[in-house]
């Protein structure tokens, strides 16, 4: 009876976490999108230098976000904030490649425009990134206990 009821409230803190992650996201994909999309299609900056300013400014958003709401849990956590920091960054680098790679490829293959391939691209990656945080990066030190 006792684990039914473990497995209840683990089930409702991982609801509400992805529920913190999901309205985090957004605030981050909205930070991201209209950053790039304003300075590349209405300033006139180039897309490239323009991805670079919107993943900077949603890097930064992002991680205080996930840090200080979605886990919540900051006394608990199992890693010390630099630790944290240099496994967010590692995983923000290879999004921030990913997505690089494949707006300066995919729109030219398919004749359409970078952010044609941007959007899915950013929420696919996106996805991923709740497993790697919730198990690598801002877990607890008990996981039972979360």
């Amino acid at each position: 009876m006792a684990s039914g009821l473990f497995d209840r409230a683990g089930s409702a803190d991982l609801r509400r976490q992805g529920f913190r992650f999901v309205l985090a996201g957004g605030i981050v994909f909205a930070t991201y999108v209209m950053t790039t999309t304003i300075l590349a299609e209405v300033i006139g900056i180039p897309f490239e230098v323009s991805l670079a300013m919107g993943f900077a400014l949603a890097i930064v958003t992002h991680f205080s976000l996930q840090r200080l709401f979605v886990w919540r849990l900051a006394a608990a956590f199992a890693l010390p904030l630099h630790h944290q920091l240099a496994r967010y960054l590692a995983v923000a680098g290879f999004q921030y490649g990913m997505t690089a790679a494949i707006t300066a490829t995919l729109p030219k293959t398919l004749g359409v425009s970078p952010e044609v391939v941007y959007l899915p691209t950013v929420i696919l990656l996106s996805a991923t990134n709740f497993l790697i945080l919730r198990s690598r990066i801002f877990h607890p030190i008990d996981p039972v206990h979360e």
